[in-house]
């Protein structure tokens, strides 16, 4: 699980006070990450001429080695300095080693470079980026960040004031959550995390509670050799009157994710979902009647089913003990009351969904995410092209497997059928989110563009090999 953490500035921050006490100083570290830089743009670019933008701290200091290397390899460079780093410091020494040409700190050389490494500030900035500094990073033609682009800032992926649009993106040990989030992975460009012989015991010290979504921070339910439909679970899917299509897609997913049997509680309108996919059941009985099935267990509440029907069902879904993907209408049954939503598993709003419910998440949608778990004792899936799921005791993934044409009517619909085809097989409500939307947008991507939401469910195939093959080669 610690492959796919991400550390915020601040726990980076006590990464690097760890690491001489395990063995790493921390000038070496330093020399190891300006070199790692070097290397990283020697890997992707012709020799050119080269500026470092090198700001007072640690960041600077990696631009001073990083400078150092690319002149010792041929490549003409210069360093323009915001400011001296402080006396004594690892940047100090770095700086020390610096025998080259220096530049004004001015948009104008700036601009007459071939390449402009950004080494100003690294992910931890406190405050908006100055205008004047800003003004001097937008005027590089081409631009390598170290640690972010300057101005973003590395835990919540929004900017300070301003932040350049890097090409290539070089960090160290782990990313940030700042390098998945928008907008910080598009200003981020290429990113690159590179070793730098951090001592990996500082992550015992540290207990990182945010991570990467991809396979390996989960794994999809194992079949048995004697599995059969029933023991690999049983999904309800509310139906609704009007928006039958979304309960269909919801239920037609949860197969395809590997739920044993799936049927649609259909309110009076078995007619209209008889006359889908063959392998469905339906049933017109009243939920309390399908709850003394105990077989019953994962439910799927909102996806088309009407606010007035969802406020009624959810409780008694949720009274019973079952496991529920709310999702859809229970966002608007259930507007401004947050504790409403208490005893489901999975809730999967999207932007206004959650502020229909919870109010604005902000800029800082991964604290908002958290927050709304922790108050509702759910699993939060809140979607978007950097989906966040985040569990009630504050850990959080960040998913960017989503292609941008998977933005479509019915793709929700589908992800929560996922979900719950995943928690019908006994994953855990936190992975079974994760995975849920990993696959989501796996299988998007296989589609590809044109893409509508019925072409999910054809994908999900691949996607699930896909995610097999990558922890399992």
């Amino acid at each position: 699980m610690l492959d796919f953490a991400l550390l915020t500035p601040e726990e980076m921050g006590r990464a690097d006070a760890a690491a001489p006490a395990l063995g790493v100083p921390g000038p070496v570290l330093m020399e190891n990450a300006g070199r790692a830089v070097a290397r990283a743009i020697r890997a992707r670019f012709a020799p050119c001429r080269v500026l470092v933008l090198a700001g007072p701290g640690n960041n600077g200091g990696d631009g001073y080695v990083a400078a150092r290397h690319l002149q010792q390899a041929g490549w003409p460079v210069r360093i323009a300095a915001l400011a001296s780093p402080r006396a004594g410091t690892d940047a100090a020494g770095a700086a020390a080693l610096w025998h080259g040409p220096a530049a004004a700190f001015e948009a104008a050389d700036a601009a007459r470079a071939d390449l402009v490494i950004d080494a100003v500030f690294g992910a931890g900035l406190a405050r908006d980026v100055a205008p004047d500094v800003a003004a001097v990073l937008a005027a590089g033609r081409r631009i390598v960040a170290i640690d972010v682009p300057s101005g973003l800032d590395g835990a919540t992926g929004e900017v300070r004031g301003d932040a350049p649009a890097a090409e290539l993106t070089v960090t160290f040990f782990r990313r940030k959550p700042g390098h998945l989030l928008l907008p910080g992975r598009t200003l981020c460009g290429e990113t690159v995390c590179a070793e730098i012989a951090m001592p990996p015991a500082v992550l015992d010290q540290i207990r990182p509670h945010c991570f990467a979504n991809e396979p390996g921070l989960w794994r999809l339910p194992s079949l048995a050799k004697e599995a059969h439909k029933y023991t690999r679970g049983h999904v309800t899917v509310l139906g609704g009157e009007a928006m039958t299509g979304a309960a269909r897609l919801a239920a037609d997913a949860a197969r395809r994710a590997g739920a044993g049997l799936v049927t649609i509680a259909a309110a009076g309108r078995g007619d209209v979902y008889r006359a889908g996919s063959p392998g469905l059941l339906v049933s017109e009985a009243p939920i309390a009647d399908l709850l003394h099935d105990q077989r019953r267990q994962v439910w799927v509440c909102g996806p088309g089913l009407g606010p007035a029907a969802a406020r009624a069902a959810l409780p008694m879904l949720c009274a019973a003990a079952r496991q529920v993907v709310g999702d859809a209408d229970v966002f608007s049954a259930f507007a401004d009351e947050p504790d409403g939503l208490r005893g489901a598993a999975v809730l999967t709003p999207h932007a206004g969904e959650f502020s229909r419910v919870f109010g604005p998440a902000g800029r800082d949608r991964l604290g908002a995410a958290r927050k709304a778990a922790a108050r509702t004792g759910a699993v939060l899936l809140l979607k978007g092209p950097d989906t966040i799921i985040a569990a009630p005791d504050g850990r959080a993934a960040i998913n960017a497997s989503a292609p941008p044409w998977l933005a479509t009517a019915g793709a929700g619909d589908v992800l929560s059928g996922i979900i719950a085809g995943l928690l019908a097989q006994g994953m855990p409500a936190w992975d079974a989110a994760c995975a849920g939307a990993w696959l989501h947008g796996r299988a998007a991507a296989v589609a590809g563009r044109g893409l509508v939401a019925e072409d999910l469910l054809g994908s999900l195939t691949t996607a699930l090999t896909d995610a097999t093959k990558r922890y399992n080669p």
